[in-house]
């Protein structure tokens, strides 16, 4: 029996992962809980699993968990950052699934790792601003870093351990998001309603604006920098717009190996829960025959500028890529808002990345130095774009 704990159980990620828990009850068992403010749902989840601590962002959060759980009110671990570090290092959690938004979850996952927990990570964030730190931790404490997002669990599937001087490149899938199509002009004129119609996968707003954008598989390239150990020439991006593919593999020999399934993240939160064993899946099998066409291309840079500049900020390291993911999440938090327009996201992003003066990431301090920097530059910029686009 693994005992897991879950930060972010009432997000998107999260539930799927306590769907997992409930496909194999004699398997998985949930220890502790943590949730943002949706006080209601992680009610729902307490009277469910029975989690031996639970965690919200806010006091008054918790205030309103307390009073929906009445008289079964679970121990609570504390709020905010705190809150989270005692979920993620609970005595009794075997593997930590980290299914919080933003940059939130970053400590916890530390503070996991030193406590020896497996982490099973969904948030992009985490690595994108401390990989080195994060990295680093996990090979001293010989940790696990079981990656949940369904590129990264593809990439990891088709690595299989096998040495990294056998692997030519990295190709990570992407949908292209609900405006691939799109021209210049049009995109200019997008607004937060359309943005957040995802074509194939139901997700947050914040990632789905990223995925509108290209963003998130930027960040995703950076991810996968830290976790496979390659360098930004040996990871490609492609658009594959039926996301049956989810990531593929290329040896040094010309083979390339390529992870398909179909689009439900209880597969990947599965295969990290039971690696390196495999369990049988309740989800049903892939029908390639009624999948039909698998399109492939490649994504345009000059309409989607994003990713191009997380590859900018991953060649050149140190702390640009935590200005990169602070203005990001600033300007997408702004667009919606409705005070920022589509093509200014990367727009503020760029202002942003040009403006700073990369540190080395050596210290959780200097990450976080950088991040607020970041924001507080980025809401400057985005607020000279206001209303102009």
């Amino acid at each position: 029996m693994k005992k897991v704990a879950i930060l972010g159980s009432t997000g998107s990620i999260g539930r799927s992962a306590l769907a997992v828990v409930d496909a194999h009850p004699t398997r998985l068992k949930v220890v502790s809980l943590a949730a943002g403010d949706n006080a209601s749902l992680l009610a729902e989840q307490v009277a469910r699993y029975r989690p031996e601590v639970v965690a919200m962002a806010t006091g008054e959060g918790i205030d309103r968990l307390r009073s929906a759980c009445g008289a079964g009110s679970p121990t609570v671990a504390g709020a905010g950052a705190a809150g989270l570090i005692a979920v993620a290092t609970h005595p009794s959690a075997d593997i930590v699934i980290c299914a919080s938004a933003g940059t939130a979850g970053l400590e916890a996952v530390l503070a996991a790792i030193e406590a020896g927990k497996t982490i099973a990570l969904a948030n992009k964030e985490v690595l994108v601003m401390a990989g080195a730190l994060v990295m680093a931790a996990a090979r001293r404490r010989g940790v696990a870093i079981l990656p949940i997002d369904s590129e990264h669990n593809a990439v990891h599937q088709c690595l299989h351990e096998r040495p990294r001087a056998e692997v030519r490149r990295i190709i990570l899938t992407a949908s292209g998001g609900p405006f691939r199509g799109y021209s210049p002009e049009a995109l200019e004129r997008v607004g937060p309603d359309a943005a957040l119609q995802h074509p194939t996968w139901q997700m947050g707003p914040k990632i789905t604006i990223d995925s509108a954008t290209l963003m998130n598989k930027g960040l995703e390239v950076i991810e996968a920098h830290w976790l496979f150990g390659i360098s930004a020439d040996q990871i490609d991006v492609v658009i594959h717009p039926q996301s049956i593919v989810h990531s593929l593999v290329e040896l040094i020999d010309g083979s390339v190996i390529a992870q398909l399934g179909v689009t439900d993240m209880r597969l990947p939160i599965q295969y990290a829960c039971s690696y390196p064993e495999r369990w049988d899946g309740s989800l049903p099998s892939l029908d390639l025959a009624r999948a039909g066409r698998l399109e492939f291309s490649d994504p345009h840079l000059e309409r989607f500028p994003c990713l191009g500049l997380a590859y900018r900020s991953l060649r050149a390291g140190e702390t640009l890529p935590v200005v990169l993911n602070a203005a990001n999440e600033v300007a997408v938090g702004a667009f919606l808002e409705r005070k920022l327009g589509f093509m200014a996201i990367p727009r503020v992003i760029q202002k942003t990345m040009d403006a700073h003066t990369a540190e080395p990431v050596s210290t959780l301090q200097a990450v976080r130095r950088a991040d607020r920097w970041a924001r507080e530059y980025a809401r400057d910029a985005a607020r000279e774009l206001e209303l102009t686009v």
